[in-house]
């Protein structure tokens, strides 16, 4: 007999749900961008949650602006999907229902832009990943050299990017004249919704200087800071939890217990309650923002590429480590946590060791493979302008300069075997031939490296200090691999 899978009728069957996603009618919507398993497991779960605290009723409509996947995961089960959060205590489950419907950018740009321009849609929020900004993420402008970028400019009423679909979605509104939406920016960049609005107008303006002014004067693009571990599922992951509900759920998500979302309070029309339902609507995000980037999000860059070189699959592995756990410890609270102003009421000696034990969670089997993708355009915001900080201050930052070693060596394209590595970056080709052309010449070798402008800012370039300690600790690394390299740098 054939497992049924997850849709309305059964949610409502075995009450799953207080309101199957065929019963909400919801009169205000968010459209989302990126409607990954972060997204699902964040984002749309505080949302469910504050609509059972709130008479106002919000449903998202989700859009993947890449492939047909996730929606065809979720539309045959009627948009519902299982939220899994799991530790060594065990698994607890919840159906999510907020989303109302899944479009695929490539497949229809108008019906997303029709979306977008409803009047009812108060809020575009997105998780497009780093790269999905089209930006230079050394210096934060538009990439105006990216091909899609150009296509869209080209042609703005069948975009390709995220930054497209914004400016084409608010010419709409500007043209009728109807309110515009509040922008959210949900991923890893620093002051993210003040990035995003730099680079929307600055696209606009290429469009129409009105539009350009109209944006930057009308449209709010508050800063927010996310963290939840969220895995990419895997097959083993449904069909396990295939077994144990009895039921089969193709649109699941894992993720850790912990949850946190920091918003600057700055919306143009209404917002879910989300306030009721554990998120922090503040003045200002940058004291978080600083703390989740550079501790979490630098912390797991670093084990991630130094983990995968050392031959760990997952992030618990790399946490079993004592010599790579010590690496972390070390440079989270004697490295970074001097360049951070806390904020208010959080000690982030005791935020440093709870990440480590978040880090530790041995059920999430969070890859390092996983983390490791697209390094260029996180090690800025992730390292390097701690680095930066660092420099400033004169202070130690050895275990930094490691941790980009690291990065470095893994762009090379091959592991400590020699085994070819497929480096998942945009600018993998760009990285790979500096190596290449340098080969052999460790001076060379990181010249060519912090001469790369897409990355390394005027200020690392500009660095004896750090210039000396990189090319120390990759030739370290070229010669004896990371296992001793590590050894070396504990002991020094």
């Amino acid at each position: 007999m054939q497992t049924k899978r997850l849709n309305a009728a059964l949610a409502e069957e075995l009450q799953l749900t207080q309101k199957p996603s065929s019963q909400v009618k919801a009169a205000k919507q968010i459209v989302h961008l990126g409607l990954g398993a972060f997204h699902r497991a964040h984002q749309a779960v505080y949302t469910e949650q504050a609509n059972g605290l709130s008479q106002d009723n919000w449903s998202i409509i989700g859009v993947s602006l890449r492939s047909p996947t996730v929606r065809d995961q979720l539309v045959p089960q009627d948009s519902l999907y299982s939220v899994i959060e799991t530790d060594v205590m065990g698994n607890t489950h919840n159906v999510i229902s907020v989303i109302k419907d899944v479009l695929v950018a490539p497949e229809n740009p108008a019906a997303v832009l029709t979306a977008m321009a409803q009047s009812n849609t108060e809020i575009v929020s997105l998780t497009i990943t780093e790269k999905g900004y089209c930006h230079d993420p050394a210096s934060g402008n538009l990439d105006k050299n990216n091909t899609d970028i150009q296509a869209d400019l080209a042609q703005l009423s069948s975009p390709k990017t995220a930054i497209g679909f914004l400016v084409s979605s608010l010419k709409a509104r500007y043209e009728q004249n109807l309110a515009p939406f509040t922008v959210l920016c949900c991923d890893n960049l620093p002051s993210n919704g003040k990035t995003l609005g730099k680079i929307v107008v600055q696209f606009a303006q290429l469009i129409d200087p009105k539009l350009a002014q109209w944006i930057k004067t009308k449209v709010p693009f508050p800063n927010t800071m996310v963290d939840r571990i969220v895995p990419a599922t895997t097959e083993a992951d449904i069909n396990e939890f295939t077994e144990q509900a009895g039921y089969q759920d193709l649109a699941m998500v894992k993720t850790e217990r912990f949850s946190q979302w920091v918003i600057e309070d700055n919306f143009v029309a209404s917002r879910p309650d989300w306030e009721k339902v554990g998120v922090s609507l503040v003045v200002d995000v940058e004291p978080f923002e600083n703390a989740k980037l550079r501790l979490l999000n630098g912390a797991h860059s670093s084990l991630a590429y130094l983990g995968y070189l050392r031959g760990y699959d997952y992030v618990h592995q790399v946490m079993q480590d004592k010599d790579l756990a010590s690496f972390l410890k070390n440079m989270m609270q004697n490295e970074i946590i001097p360049t951070i102003e806390a904020p208010e009421g959080m000690d982030l000696i005791a935020y440093s060791n709870e990440l480590l034990q978040r880090f530790s969670n041995p059920a999430l089997n969070h890859r390092t493979y996983q983390i490791a993708m697209d390094g260029s355009q996180k090690m800025p915001q992730r390292l390097l302008h701690t680095i930066e900080d660092k420099l400033a201050q004169d202070g130690s930052l050895d275990s930094l300069c490691f941790a980009v070693a690291g990065w470095l060596r893994y762009t090379m394209g091959f592991d400590l075997k020699g085994d070819p590595i497929e480096v998942q970056d945009p600018l993998a080709n760009e990285l790979l031939k500096i190596q290449q052309d340098n080969a052999g010449d460790i001076d060379k070798l990181v010249d060519g490296y912090l001469n790369f402008d897409k990355v390394f800012s005027t200020t690392l370039k500009n660095s004896d200090v750090f210039k000396t300690k990189l090319k120390h600790y990759l030739g370290m690394i070229l010669v004896n691999g990371v296992e001793q390299s590590l050894q070396t740098l504990l002991a020094e």
